[in-house]
């Protein structure tokens, strides 16, 4: 259950970070003259007006020690004025990314329960960092607050039937054409003598494609299936977006490669079709290649972003 309830938040924790950060940008200026502890208590105070699904909410000075009493509805939950969070995960990397974030799921020193922890730092009009707002909140709410529809399990596990069901026949057509390229291939070898070319050609060819075919399968069913690589690793699933282009492209330029030998003895007159086919062959490299430099780029900046 733990398991599952961690690849579902990895799924909805961008809509859960944006709405905390949208309390805490609401509730609480930045950059402004005059902040003060009671203005920030004060504003704390009607985050937890907004939001009850939290275990606490409390106020880091600059240096990471607790100031002021905790903001809980749980009497069991709270931590103590002056403690130091200086070592914690939500407290160097609000002062890293100097906005607000959100951490992964950890477990409590309380009764061991798992909880993420969003922070916002507090900047005055100098620039300087005057304060950290935390809010702890359980797991399970923090899913609740992202998903609150009652369908949305529902949904998630109906999405994951269908996604398995998908994965195992597009791994049973890889599994068919790997089979029919291995027999075409031993047929060829069986019959050396009356060595045919077009054979050996049709077997990279549907080697090649079973092996794109399984690249994509493996790809969806890691992420869909599976969670891997949900929310942060958009890098795997463009690299396997590659390596399916890229095996696409291969088999077809294998197959202009062969019109090219064939028409060449045979039928000269028709050569200009491998022509066209190695054309379209170079334009979808060249796609490829844009696609490459874009999908990396966007990543990039959207890194440097966030």
């Amino acid at each position: 259950m733990l398991s599952k309830d961690i690849v579902t938040y990895s799924r909805i924790r961008y809509e859960l970070r944006a709405y905390i950060c949208y309390l805490f940008t609401q509730n609480i200026k930045n950059y402004m003259p005059g902040t003060s502890l009671d203005s920030i208590i004060y504003a704390a105070k009607k985050i937890q007006n907004e939001i009850h699904a939290f275990d606490c909410i409390y106020i880091l000075d600059s240096k990471g020690n607790q100031i002021g009493e905790n903001i809980s509805y749980n009497q069991n939950f709270h931590h103590d004025e002056g403690e130091n969070f200086s070592d914690k995960a939500y407290y160097y990397e609000a002062i890293k990314e100097q906005k607000c974030i959100i951490t992964n799921p950890y477990p409590t020193r309380f009764d061991g329960k798992l909880v993420v922890t969003s922070s916002y730092p507090v900047y005055n009009d100098n620039r300087e960092l005057l304060f950290i707002v935390c809010i702890d909140i359980p797991l399970q709410e923090a899913i609740n607050i992202s998903s609150p529809s009652r369908f949305y399990d529902i949904f998630a596990n109906f999405s994951i039937v269908m996604y398995f069901c998908l994965s195992t026949m597009l791994t049973l057509i890889s599994i068919l054409l790997f089979i029919k390229g291995i027999a075409s291939f031993w047929t060829a070898t069986v019959h050396f003598r009356s060595f045919d070319i077009k054979e050996v050609f049709e077997s990279t060819i549907l080697l090649t494609l079973s092996l794109a075919i399984f690249d994509l399968v493996k790809a969806i069913f890691e992420e869909e299936v599976l969670g891997k690589n949900s929310g942060d690793n958009h890098r795997a699933i463009h690299k396997t977006m590659i390596r399916f282009l890229g095996s696409i492209v291969i088999a077809l330029a294998i197959e202009a490669l062969m019109l090219v030998f064939k028409f060449t003895i045979s039928e000269p007159d028709k050569i200009i079709y491998a022509v066209y086919l190695t054309g379209a062959v170079s334009m979808l490299l060249l796609g490829l290649s844009v696609y490459v430099k874009f999908a990396y780029g966007a990543m990039d900046r959207d890194e440097r972003r966030n």
